[in-house]
């Protein structure tokens, strides 16, 4: 009989027209930790969507290929139907309930019941919680994780460290599990945690149990897996036994890939200055999911500086911050003069322009038209395209008309007219609109996050122009949030990464891939 608990065989799966996996395969074998790496996009997550039977799966077309379970076919349309078959998941997001206790939330959905008198009478679901096994269910399942802790206490107040491993035994608790997915389990823990957490995972992998982990730190891959998989650009890249690469091999198959825009050396009209422009210090950030924890970097007048790092480590937090969109704290000099935090107003009023990674909540109004979503900000802090009469002020219509058809024909706004709602178009030219919003302001220096994320090759390449172009034509300064490495290294001057919320280094854009892979990683280049 074959030790394979999982096969995933040629998945495909595209949403709108965009393919996100290609042609995927892979599987796990019983009592192995498989790593599963790629960068931010890579599709990681669409394939353990797939695996797992998530409805944006199966309400946007389902996907192409098989999956088999033990050597049999599987039908998995829901996480329940992965949960009979033995397949658990540890999420990067803790799903407890504080103020319930550890056995409470490990037992949550499949609590243990005792007959009672009046259950007896009335039926099963009078039964009483019987709390004795439960709590024994429990003392096992932390037991085999080496926490010391009491079943009986409450989840509110416990360090996260305790919060994963209890996410960790709430899965191992369930009856027949045979894999286990952990997705970036370390990224809240310490390091002494985070050694405790690995070597738990070689102990549920003694015990026949397949685990597939997921994590950008590449020391911890190295350290922990027996096989990795690496995924780019949606497809499956190569499969290895860990013991026959090398953190340097695997950043160079993660990142490796040809850039979206030829590097032109030696054409540029640009001119870079040696006057600082935008200087930021010990800045620090509270936005969720990407905490900023005390970046100091500089900008120079007509640079295109590029801000790289992995998901979650604080890369799309500096712009938000510097511009008030998430509360802040550190200096902020601009042009020589301090810039307010907390305060995006007065960011807009002093020349900052600000296209968000968040295009849809944050860049747009969906309900209103892209002649109005051009102005909306230059109207806002500087009473452009307005008329006074009295105490009253009137849009100028023709005026807004006429800007906005301009913004159209030159960033090539696919659209039926300026009167189109924003939310009607596709997302390339969504953002496109956030870009001429930005621009309508003349701003002095533009920041902008994740400039291309989920739109098409032409439409990135398109971005990427104008960026340029406004770079060299205008003497625009550029500060480029992006997760797209290749994008960054085709515009950028140099490329800022981030790791953890502080600043890992600087590096070229002719840098190698490894480099750029491993400081991403957390890890140190070779000197």
């Amino acid at each position: 009989m074959s030790d394979t608990i999982l096969s995933l065989k040629n998945i495909t799966k595209e949403y709108s027209g965009n393919v996100v996996l290609k042609n995927v395969s892979m599987d796990v074998r019983k009592g192995e930790v498989h790593a599963l790496i790629g960068e931010n996009g890579a599709g990681k997550s669409t394939l353990m969507n797939v695996l797992f039977g998530m409805p944006v799966i199966h309400n946007t077309g389902g996907f192409e290929g098989s999956i088999e379970i033990n050597g049999e076919p599987a039908q998995i349309n829901n996480p329940h139907d992965a949960m009979m078959a033995g397949i658990g998941m540890v999420h990067q997001e803790f799903m407890l309930i504080p103020g319930f206790t550890i056995t409470e939330n490990i037992k949550l959905n499949r609590e243990i019941t005792r007959p009672t008198v009046v259950s007896r009478v009335f039926g099963k679901s009078l039964e009483a919680l019987d709390m004795k096994a439960m709590n024994e269910d429990t003392r096992k399942a932390l037991d085999s994780l080496e926490m010391d802790i009491a079943e009986y206490t409450k989840v509110a107040g416990l360090p996260v460290g305790h919060m994963q491993f209890i996410e960790i035994a709430r899965e191992i608790d369930k009856t027949g599990i045979q894999l286990l997915v952990f997705d970036e389990p370390t990224a809240v823990l310490t390091e002494s945690e985070t050694q405790h957490l690995l070597a738990a995972i070689k102990r549920l992998a003694a015990k026949g149990i397949g685990i597939i982990f997921i994590s950008h730190r590449l020391d911890e891959i190295v350290q922990v897996s027996d096989r990795v998989t690496i995924l780019r650009d949606g497809e499956h890249v190569i499969t290895k036994d860990t013991k026959d690469t090398s953190a340097a091999e695997i950043a160079q198959y993660m990142v490796g890939r040809a850039l979206t825009l030829d590097r032109a050396e030696g054409e540029s009209k640009r001119k870079i200055s040696d006057e600082v422009m935008l200087e930021v210090k010990r800045l620090r950030v509270k936005m969720p999911g990407e905490e900023v924890k005390g970046v100091d970097l500089k900008v120079r007048k007509g640079e295109i500086v590029g801000i790289g790092g992995l998901a979650g480590q604080g890369k799309l937090g500096i712009a938000n911050g510097i511009m008030g969109v998430y509360p802040s704290a550190g200096e902020v000099i601009f042009d020589g003069k301090p810039l307010p935090l907390n305060d995006a107003k007065g960011a807009i009023a002093a020349g900052l322009g600000f296209v968000s990674e968040d295009r849809k909540g944050v860049g747009l109004l969906l309900d209103s038209p892209i002649d109005l979503n051009i102005v909306f900000n230059t109207m806002q802090t500087n009473n452009d395209f307005l008329k006074k009469v009295g105490p009253l002020k009137f849009q100028k219509t023709k005026e807004i008309r006429e800007h906005a058809d301009k913004m159209i024909k030159d960033l090539d706004i696919r659209c039926t007219s300026a009167a189109q709602l924003a939310g009607a178009l596709s997302g390339g030219n969504q953002q496109k609109v956030c870009v001429a919003k930005a621009l309508s302001q003349n701003p002095r220096i533009l920041l902008v996050s994740e400039p291309t994320r989920g739109i098409d090759i032409g439409a990135k390449k398109l971005i990427l122009d104008l960026l340029l172009k406004l770079s060299e034509e205008q003497g625009m300064t550029i500060v480029m949030t992006s997760s797209e490495l290749a994008e960054l290294r085709s515009i950028c001057d140099r490329i800022i990464i981030i790791c953890e919320g502080k600043v890992a280094g600087e590096l070229p854009p002719t840098a190698p891939d490894a480099d750029f892979g491993l400081m991403m990683s957390g890890a140190k280049l070779d000197s």
